[in-house]
């Protein structure tokens, strides 16, 4: 471990591809060996969580609702009235617990990352996504560091809640109506949309026909890769342009292709893309988002207890934290004006 320390402590700034490509590298690194945030209870992580995804009423129910979902078109109008009680079963297992285990992203830059320049030399995780997870423990436990963080590939989000693994997700997760059949989300904590990462010499302009015959990286299980396989099979993306040759498993792989000149343009949301350009002044942002996306809390399908105490720390947190938080990580990739970033201010709710 130190001497993983020792090397991402090494690297001098973002941008690069070597700096990049070690820091891929040290996905799977991390992933195994992240350390903890917080109390240091027994047990494996994961156990405040609930286990499995339900019984086959349960399953039948979400599938009915995400079928509702995609024919009206508003997945982030689905999650669970808010509610300051903590009487349910899930809730109760976290309390005794002591700690939350949430997982998260550790090299999305701005969202969930460790600064190798750190001034402190700490290097720990920090970011705006990072930052809710710090005040959903403080609000359900009393303390923001009675948290676990455990790094979860793109690809394996939804698997680390259904195994108990975490007890949420807080790593820049679409509410999906899709998704809904398989994990339950907390109403929307911000807004972005996909968009095209390319080049500054590329002469792709967008997500248009300057995409025909180009190579596009989006990161497996991600929303990024269901739109462009819908798109090109619905004739919106060009039909020329390849979107299954690479595809790994966390979205940050897919800059480090772009560098390596392995694949010609990333398609993923404008949030993260902005983050990542900030990183390497040799690739641009082109063309307008092509989609609306609302990033919210992923939790297991049963946990209806936390999904709902979850919905009622992220409405104080619109109200008090969120802009702090933005102004601290995302202002400077994304502009000052946050308006365009806030969830719906119309928020609905099912009963």
């Amino acid at each position: 471990m130190e001497a993983v320390r020792r090397l991402r402590a090494g690297l001098r700034g973002w941008g690069g591809v070597g700096a990049m490509a070690v820091a891929c590298a040290l996905t799977v690194v991390f992933a195994l060996v992240l350390p903890l945030s917080g109390t240091r209870g027994g047990g494996p992580a994961g156990t405040g969580g609930p286990a499995g995804t339900g019984g086959q009423g349960v399953a039948h129910g979400e599938q009915t609702r995400a079928d509702d979902c995609r024919a009206k078109g508003d997945p982030q109008n689905r999650s669970l009235r808010p509610s300051s009680s903590e009487s349910g079963p899930t809730i109760k297992k976290i309390k005794d617990n002591g700690f939350l285990t949430i997982g998260v992203d550790q090299n999305s830059y701005r969202w969930g990352y460790r600064d190798p320049n750190n001034t402190e030399g700490k290097a720990e995780l920090e970011g705006f996504d990072i930052d809710i997870a710090h005040r959903i423990a403080e609000e359900i436990l009393g303390d923001p560091a009675k948290v676990r963080f455990r790094a979860i590939p793109t690809n394996q989000r939804i698997k680390a809640i259904q195994d108990g693994q975490v007890d949420m997700v807080v790593r820049t997760m679409t509410i999906s109506c899709e998704r809904m059949a398989d994990v339950a989300f907390s109403q929307p904590y911000f807004t972005t949309g996909q968009q095209v990462l390319a080049p500054k010499s590329s002469p792709v302009k967008g997500y248009d026909k300057t995409l025909a015959g180009k190579k596009i990286c989006s990161a497996s299980g991600s929303t990024a890769w269901e739109t462009l396989e819908a798109d090109q099979k619905s004739g919106k993306l060009v039909a020329s342009a390849d979107i299954t040759s690479v595809n790994p498993p966390n979205q940050l792989d897919c800059l480090v292709r772009l560098q390596l000149g392995e694949v010609d343009a990333v398609v993923t949301d404008g949030a993260l893309a902005a983050s990542q350009a900030a990183q390497d002044p040799t690739v641009k942002l082109v063309g307008a988002p092509f989609t609306t996306e609302y990033y919210g809390v992923a939790m297991n399908l049963e946990a209806d207890d936390l999904v709902r105490r979850v919905n009622q720390v992220l409405e104080d947190y619109l109200k008090d934290g969120w802009q702090q938080s933005y102004d601290d990580w995302l202002s400077a990739t994304l502009g000052d004006d946050s308006t365009g970033s806030l969830p719906p201010s119309d928020q609905k709710y099912r009963d």
